[in-house]
């Protein structure tokens, strides 16, 4: 190699003509600045720095050795008290190491190690097209699970069906299919997330869910965009090839809209919309490996995102005004006439969406370009709620019925008890998940009052009872099976089962 060669740190990649002359550590090159700050990290922390010096080979400036504590560098009447400290100090290492702390992991940053996180050889075998389910399937698989949202989950079968189908043939002519990122427009408690869940979780790909409130401009305080690629890493196990076939969902992502008469720097909001572009469309991006934000400390590894499928999702409060306003600009006075209050009952008014309506709320152009698919969730409706109550394979009521089924009890809801639990629900006005909600605060005494009498066996839930007008209806157990000796009989009853 040549003497005169320029040695770039690193940890913070900046040349010698900036940061001064550098320590070489075996052919690695560091820096004062960041030596510095890795000596104040370590003193922080109560580590003991005179143990690591003695066990650190020769440091090299400019080609010339300098010795440290114990490596030859002393004197020679040194030798001697080095070589009976050595034993101890090789103890004290060890433990430091057992207590999860190596003295040298600062110098493995550039080979994506971290605190016990290293990125895996990246052997993902290719997807094949076969491995892609038709989108009646994922519809089909998505049924068992959510309830309603026919259209949202026809639109969603059909974009992962083709997003996939994408990554699977790559290139394979000169006809270059785009990405297929998709925004969900919903009121709360629709199941957008856990529609995005579902899907991931049947398909067995990795799944980063993101909110947008946290997101800030880089050099803010906040999470950076690559946060959200960090955290799908993380969920593929750290491997890169399997992370870049896999899903991000941005919740929130009304959050980000521009904002309205700001004389200050939009750092939350535009220029958020700004910075994702480019992982949208897809490109190549340093991501900080168990980190959310990039610093010298972290160690960086590179993705593409051209193979991710970005899926954004919102309630997009007082949207529902706008499009009202532009559909309410036809009316006027007459027979032929529209009515101005036509489109305040109707139910589903998200459908009715366009773009200029997202622009409007505050959506920039570009970032709505990269978002082809706009759909959107209805809200959800008493039917809707008490089928959500009753049908999914996971379905809250089953949760329940398991759980005293542990302690040897049946537990029956009655149909007017899941009409009087809807209704309790609509009242909240927060979907789905006010479900959870109702049955927490109905169940509570019964969850805490049956397992004190061994002698129960059956209860069951009614209408009245849900609306505090009455008790449960409870049966004690007719097969003489009491105690502890009741909680092993339906024990077993499962496992045979």
């Amino acid at each position: 190699m040549n003497e005169t060669q320029e040695h770039y740190c690193s940890v913070c990649h900046r040349p010698e003509s900036v940061t001064g002359r550098q320590l070489n550590m075996g052919g690695m090159y560091i820096c004062m600045d960041c030596m510095q700050r890795t000596i104040d990290v370590m003193s922080s922390n109560g580590f003991n720095l005179t143990n690591m010096m003695n066990n650190m080979p020769p440091v090299m400036v400019d080609g010339l050795t300098s010795g440290t504590p114990g490596t030859g560098g002393g004197s020679d009447s040194d030798g001697k008290k080095d070589g009976q400290d050595a034993g101890k100090n090789k103890t004290e290492d060890e433990a430091e190491r057992q207590n999860g702390f190596d003295p040298f992991s600062f110098f493995k940053l550039r080979t994506g190690q971290s605190a016990g996180k290293q990125l895996k050889e990246d052997d993902e075998p290719p997807l094949e097209l076969s491995d892609v389910p038709a989108p009646h399937e994922i519809k089909r698989m998505l049924d068992e699970y959510v309830i309603g949202q026919e259209e949202a989950k026809k639109v969603m079968s059909v974009a992962v069906y083709n997003h996939y189908k994408r990554v699977a043939t790559g290139t394979m002519d000169d006809i270059k299919i785009e990405k297929s990122n998709m925004l969900m427009i919903g009121p709360t408690g629709s199941g957008k997330t856990y529609l995005v869940q579902t899907i991931a979780r049947l398909l067995k790909v990795p799944l980063a869910i993101a909110d947008a409130t946290s997101l800030t401009e880089a050099g803010y305080i906040g999470d950076d965009v690559e946060s959200v690629l960090s955290k799908l890493l993380a969920d593929a196990g750290n491997s890169v090839k399997r992370a870049e076939r896999g899903i991000v969902f941005i919740d929130e992502i009304d959050k980000i809209a521009k904002k309205q008469d700001m004389h200050s720097r939009d750092v939350s909001g535009e220029s958020v919309q700004q910075s994702l572009l480019k992982i949208l469309e897809g490109t190549t991006v340093e991501v900080p490996v168990g980190a959310t934000s990039k610093s010298a400390m972290v160690p960086l590894t590179r993705m593409n995102t051209r193979n991710i499928l970005f899926i954004c999702g919102g309630a997009f409060p007082g949207l529902e005004d706008i499009i009202r306003n532009r559909l309410n600009k036809t009316s006027g006075i007459g027979f032929t006439a529209e009515l101005r209050d036509q489109y305040d009952s109707v139910k589903n008014i998200f459908s009715r969406t366009t773009i200029e309506d997202l622009k409007q709320y505050g959506m920039i152009s570009e970032f709505l370009g990269r978002l082809p698919v706009v759909f959107s969730l209805e809200a959800l409706d008493k039917g809707a709620l008490i089928r959500i109550l009753r049908d999914p394979k996971n379905a809250i009521i089953a949760q329940y019925q398991k759980l005293l089924a542990l302690d040897g009890v049946d537990l029956e809801f009655t149909d007017e008890a899941l009409g009087a639990i809807a209704d309790l629900a609509l009242e909240k006005e927060t979907g789905a998940r006010a479900l959870r909600s109702v049955l927490e605060s109905r169940m509570m005494d019964i969850m805490y009052e049956v397992p004190k009498d061994r002698n129960i066996g059956h209860v069951t839930i009614t209408g009245d009872y849900i609306r505090g007008k009455g008790a449960p209806v409870i049966r004690m157990r007719e097969d003489g099976i009491t105690g502890t000796g009741a909680r092993e009989h339906a024990l077993s009853d499962g496992n045979a089962k």
